[in-house]
């Protein structure tokens, strides 16, 4: 049901120490398993599968955190462009199919690499908390 808070959606417990931002309605981390260095999830807080089933109050938070995540990822790590979006349900992709949540990636330039095609592995440059230690004190100045 929507709204309801299963009890193995990680979503519904977000950890305070891992968020760079709380909202009122959706709060910002960076995703555990990222595609790039900077890859943020903003994630409503109330339990719901689908970006049509949000409140207006938390359609309208989660597209101003996202402008805002926008900001920080272009002032901390200047990508060359963004992938923004939604995997809706489990036959688009999406992780954590029952509680939406929108992915904010940097991207540059020759980005990719061939350890994809080779056992589905990726190499990143930086760990996630060396980011989100780069991340966390922009995302402050940016809600001041």
């Amino acid at each position: 049901m929507s709204g309801d808070k299963p009890k193995d959606c990680i979503f519904c417990r977000p950890v305070p120490e891992e968020m760079l931002h709380r909202g009122d309605h959706a709060y910002v981390i960076l995703n555990a398993y990222p595609y790039n260095p900077g890859h943020l999830m903003v994630i409503p807080f109330r339990h719901v599968g689908s970006l049509a089933a949000l409140q207006e109050a938390e359609a309208a938070e989660i597209m101003d955190i996202t402008r805002r995540c926008i900001r920080v990822l272009e002032r901390a790590m200047s990508p060359n462009g963004l992938n923004i979006g939604v995997n809706e349900g489990e036959a688009a992709g999406a992780g954590i199919a029952g509680h939406v949540h929108q992915h904010v990636v940097p991207r540059w330039v020759g980005d990719t690499n061939f350890m994809t095609s080779v056992g589905h592995a990726k190499v990143l440059p930086e760990m996630v908390t060396e980011t989100f230690a780069k991340l966390a004190p922009l995302f402050a100045e940016e809600w001041r």
